[in-house]
């Protein structure tokens, strides 16, 4: 038997089979060292490129920090009465995202808990105005018994839980609403706002702002600063344990310059009357009342107002929510002739000794203006045309000064300026001039200035429209003899915790530079419209010297041909009832101004207010059941029934206790 030899060509065959082998080995083996290397780079780019990022992701997967929404602070009178506060109270809450189907959801909540109707349209428009993971209420203010039914049926309702919150409240209800302000939950502009101001981290897990009045002018003051608190977390997302906290700050309280007594009695007097009072302090400019009627329940908005609570402030006659003292203009009427005099002597237009014969009405350019009825008053000199009020004395004074030396003068004044008082939503109001009406009308027949329309101006008619707050602050000026203060409603922050009150900046009084005889010759006339005068009558046997001055303003215009008849006319087209007032007049420590719409004459209807107000003020009197219900009406005159004091009066006392 013999063996066969391989052949040459199989011997190369085999070798190349080999070498083949070997490089598909070597090929392998880079390809594997390549994405070894690979792995080795991005391991090295984890490890240290990417550590701290990568370090806090882990972080965050197992810690989560939760903000701590700080107590928001308490609104207080002059005197210690809270006017806002907190009160903590369960709710109801669905986070939609985490629930299937939503309206099934309320549904049975709703056999366990009360919910309304009002309640589903208030949750309806959250969600609206909401992100789907957000937390909405859909009840607030559980009982104990509703919170025990739920949690017993807990587990059927996922994405549904209750939690304890802070809810603000206003004890007086509609008492100063316009003042106080309120809050509101907040919402996309204002969200973004807060984003532009850098203050979106204070604002975590906060869902409510100031919306109005104090609460909005001093909304960081009362807010405080939001605290953290960071815990681990399991793989679940459930809380297991704290790892570090800062608290919350709470916000500070604010202390108002206003008396809440003082307030709650001015409302009161209005009745059911639309207007405004604005009562302040001439020696330092502190606000001691600030009042509009009507006004509303801030404890409609807190929880989110419902349609029909909405429709009946928006779409009612009277206006709630129209600040009038801070934005309702008015014509003066003949509480601008003071100032008007004040002009004259300054110019130069116009000494006090100049006698003006009064017949009754004043010719101008073939128009004739009247005057009280037709009657004249004869000759008349600076502060007995102050004191009588006479029409024809301040119409040829209009006309000798011209409309803009007559801007000129009152816009240091304030009348048509901001006075800069520390609430939000001021209005500027009307003071004409010729530029003012080039600037006002488009057509150009229309921005022409006309002589004629500038003689109504003398007696607070005719284009100017001011605020009760313009008016009061001019009063305060000429009672302080030229010193001029900004408007303020707070006093002072206080410390929530140590009560440590800060007084807030004053502003530096500005200096009119009045002459003091000027001065004076303006405040005798005031003070003998008191004596002597249209508010005579109302001041008859007080106990304390006032000056003032009453007016009347048109709310429609009547024809100089025309008769002004308030019984031919809708209740919202008569006259206005006006009185600007300081007292005492010779050493002044309080002066207002006060409108009561379409009520008539000043002297009738708005100079008996003030004179309670001067009584409360500067003698502690606070008018007895009959003469308020007279003065609510417009039929009182000097006050009438035993008087009482604020301490007689229990009404704040018991609200408070309630």
């Amino acid at each position: 038997m013999s063996l066969s030899l391989p052949s040459l060509a199989e011997l190369r065959d085999t070798q190349a089979e080999i070498q083949k082998f070997r490089r598909r080995v070597v090929v392998t083996q880079l390809f594997v060292l390549f994405c070894f290397a690979l792995l080795a780079i991005r391991l090295s780019y984890l490890q240290i490129v990417r550590h701290e990022d990568l370090l806090e992701q882990a972080e965050n997967n197992r810690t989560s920090v939760v903000p701590t929404v700080p107590p928001r602070g308490t609104i207080l009178d002059r005197n210690g009465v809270v006017l806002a506060s907190n009160y903590s109270a369960y709710t109801l809450e669905i986070t939609p995202s985490k629930v299937v189907d939503l309206e099934a959801t309320i549904n049975e909540l709703s056999e366990l808990v009360d919910i309304q109707l009002k309640d589903r349209r208030r949750f309806k428009r959250l969600r609206e105005d909401s992100r789907s993971f957000d937390s909405l209420p859909i009840r607030t203010r559980l009982t104990d018994e509703e919170v025990a039914r739920f949690s017993a049926q807990r587990f059927r309702f996922p994405g549904v839980e209750i939690k304890a919150r802070l809810f603000r409240q206003y004890p007086f209800g509609e008492l100063a609403s316009h003042v106080i302000g309120y809050i509101g939950r907040i919402n996309a502009r204002e969200k973004e706002r807060i984003e532009e101001d850098d203050d979106a981290g204070n604002y975590r897990g906060t869902e409510y702002i100031g919306k109005l009045g104090v609460e909005q002018r001093y909304e960081r003051e009362l807010h405080g600063i939001t605290g953290v608190n960071q815990v681990e977390t399991s793989a679940g997302g459930r809380a297991t344990r704290s790892l570090s906290s800062r608290p919350a700050t709470p916000g500070q309280n604010v202390v108002l310059s206003i008396d809440i007594h003082l307030q709650k009695m001015v409302e009161d007097l209005f009745g059911t009357r639309r207007g405004a009072l604005v009562a302040l302090d001439p020696n330092t400019g502190e606000i001691l009342a600030f009042v509009s009627k009507p006004t509303f329940d801030p404890n409609l908005f807190v929880e989110g107002i419902d349609v029909e609570s909405w429709q009946t402030l928006n779409e009612s006659l009277d206006k709630p929510l129209l600040n009038r003292a801070l934005r309702g203009t008015y014509p003066p009427g003949s509480t601008y002739k003071p100032f008007m005099a004040l002009g004259a002597l300054t110019t130069g237009k116009r000494s006090a000794s100049t006698i003006i014969n009064d017949a009754g009405s004043w010719t101008f350019g073939g128009h004739t203006f009247r005057s009280h009825g037709d009657t004249g008053l004869g000759g008349v000199d600076m502060v007995r045309a102050i004191t009588l009020s006479s029409n024809v004395y301040f119409y040829s004074l209009a006309n000798d000064m011209g409309v803009d030396t007559i801007h000129d003068f009152m816009k240091p004044l304030g009348f048509g300026q901001i006075t800069g008082i520390d609430l939000p939503g001021e209005v500027r109001g009307v003071l004409p001039s010729t530029d003012w009406k080039r600037n006002y009308y488009k057509k150009p027949e229309q921005q022409k200035w006309y002589a004629g329309e500038t003689i109504s101006l003398g007696i607070g008619q005719g284009y100017n429209a001011f605020t009760m707050l313009q008016l009061a602050s001019a009063t305060a000026t000429v009672a302080s003899g030229g010193l001029k203060f900004t408007p303020r409603v707070v006093s002072a922050t206080q410390d929530a915790l140590t009560h440590a009150q800060s007084s807030v900046a004053d502003t530096a009084p500005v200096n009119l530079g009045y002459n003091p005889d000027h001065i004076a010759v303006v405040r005798n006339g005031l003070v003998g419209v008191v004596t002597s005068g249209t508010s005579a009558q109302v001041f008859a046997g007080a106990p304390y010297q006032s000056a003032g001055k009453t007016g009347t303003a048109q709310a429609v215009t009547i024809g100089q041909k025309d008769k002004y008849n308030a019984a031919k006319l809708a209740e919202h087209q008569r006259d206005h009832a006006l009185y600007m007032a300081y007292a005492p007049a010779d050493a002044p420590k309080i002066a207002l101004a006060v409108v009561v719409e379409n009520a008539g004459f000043g002297a009738v209807s708005a100079a008996p207010i003030a004179r309670r107000v001067f009584d409360y003020w500067l003698e502690g009197i606070y008018p007895s059941e009959d003469d308020m219900a007279a003065t609510q009406k417009g039929q009182s005159s000097r006050p009438i029934g035993t008087p009482r004091t604020k301490q007689d009066v229990p009404l704040l006392s018991t609200k408070l206790a309630n």
